[in-house]
């Protein structure tokens, strides 16, 4: 898998399509596809600005009216001894049914201010104030005039009032409730309604909008061809630097241990040449066993790239494994060389012969022990025989290369590395000699 990410939806799903198709025409995949669905159906609010600034109505006001009906505001709490509860509004659900109720929406243009200056003490007031030229309404002003006197002097009623216009239970201070009309305009005078796709989930991933791309390797593909195919794609793509990647799944570990290996690899080879260092007292001969690993190496590969094998984990511990295994055909000839050396004073050339024709049978005993435990792993079958047959390939491989050629050059490396190592002591004699003289 490989999961694009970006800083806003708009340029993420412009750029996730391209890569799909890039991918898609890769034979290197199979199967590529995208959790970007935008099944799902959206409508837009377009505002005509010009006509809105007309009447008056600007867009906090718009979005006040929007967020009153479809945002659930909380406009109250209920307290009691045990609890307290949040009010709060929403529309009706018959309202939520179809995009076209929303031409039933009204927005005020003060901003849910009444206009005018007429005012009531009642919980619902009876007066309006009409706008010039209006007729007012005979039955409402008759109600008015005849109950406005008698509603003042009700000091419980006033309160009542007072308290829900002002959305709090404070004490009433016999201020008016203004009852006056508010100049209401529809939402469909201003705008129109525009329908179109949108995604049906927005993923996010690292506080960034992201959006997987799920793939599967051709035949005779591997995780590495896959990785590289993708780097290309994407340098190829140019995509804006606020779109950025990253792989996930078993791409993501396959990353993750390749760009591990040649520390690990390095770290176990340092930790045999110390352990070497510690129990042949030098620094040169380690050297001379190490310079096996090469072979072991490389027939590791070659047996993997003869049999279509790829380079998996478990490939990689066949090469820590080979890392212990093959350096003892080495370990045989330089112990044997040096014991001669030390015990009866043979030359490092005499030496390193006769260790190769008398450790040549338990070199040759050893590695086909070694082969011999390697086959079940190769030819083996039944469940999990894929994951231990690179294993078993990679061992093969490493032993006999690295057999073959550690007999012709283990001598040479322990020669040329033994005249080094005389040279350096002769100069090393000669540099603590010259002081003296002078």
């Amino acid at each position: 898998q490989y999961t694009l990410q970006g800083d806003t939806a708009a340029e993420l799903y412009a750029a996730a399509p391209k890569l799909v198709q890039a991918l898609q025409k890769d034979p290197t995949f199979a199967d590529v596809t995208s959790d970007q669905q935008e099944g799902g159906l959206e409508s837009r609010l377009v505002i005509d600005r010009a006509t809105a600034f007309r009447y008056g109505i600007t867009p906090d006001k718009i979005d006040n009216t929007l967020y009153d009906a479809f945002g659930q505001r909380q406009v109250s709490t209920i307290y009691n001894p045990l609890n307290q509860y949040h009010v709060v509004m929403e529309i009706a659900p018959r309202y939520l049914e179809n995009p076209e109720t929303l031409k039933q929406l009204y927005v005020s243009t003060s901003g849910g201010k009444a206009r005018g200056s007429a005012t009531t003490n009642a919980v619902a007031g009876t007066v309006a104030a009409a706008p010039a030229g209006a007729v007012p309404s005979t039955t409402a002003a008759a109600d008015a005039s005849t109950n406005a006197a008698a509603v003042a002097s009700d000091s419980a009623r006033n309160a009542a009032a007072n308290a829900i216009a002002a959305s709090k239970g404070s004490a009433s201070s016999s201020a008016p409730v203004s009852s006056a009309v508010e100049t209401m305009v529809p939402l469909s005078a201003f705008t129109r309604v525009e329908t179109g796709n949108a995604p049906v989930q927005v993923s996010h991933q690292g506080l960034f909008v992201a959006t997987t791309i799920s793939f599967n390797l051709a035949p005779g593909k591997s995780l590495s061809d896959a990785t590289a195919a993708i780097d290309k794609a994407m340098a190829e793509l140019r995509l804006p630097a606020t779109i950025h990647g990253e792989y996930a799944g078993a791409a993501k570990n396959y990353v993750a241990s390749a760009s591990r290996q040649p520390l690990l690899i390095l770290a176990a080879i340092l930790a045999v040449y110390a352990i070497l260092g510690i129990l042949y007292e030098s620094f040169v001969h380690p050297v001379t066993i190490l310079s096996t690993l090469p072979s072991a190496g490389i027939g590791a590969l070659l047996a993997l790239l003869v049999t279509g094998t790829e380079f998996t984990i478990v490939a990689l511990i066949a090469v820590f494994l080979l890392i212990g295994i093959v350096k003892k055909n080495a370990i045989m000839m330089i112990d044997f060389a040096l014991d001669a050396e030390r015990t009866r004073g043979a030359a490092p050339r005499d030496a390193i012969f006769e260790a190769c024709l008398l450790r040549f049978r338990p070199i040759m005993m050893t590695t086909l022990a070694a082969l011999l435990g390697a086959a079940p792993l190769i030819f083996g079958g039944g469940e999990g025989s894929e994951l231990r047959r690179p294993l078993g390939i990679a061992i093969a491989g490493g032993l006999i290369v690295s057999q073959i050629l550690t007999l012709y050059t283990t001598p040479v490396v322990y020669l040329c590395l033994d005249r080094l190592r005389h040279r350096a002591n002769a100069r090393r004699r000669g540099g603590g000699r010259s002081p003296g003289a002078g």
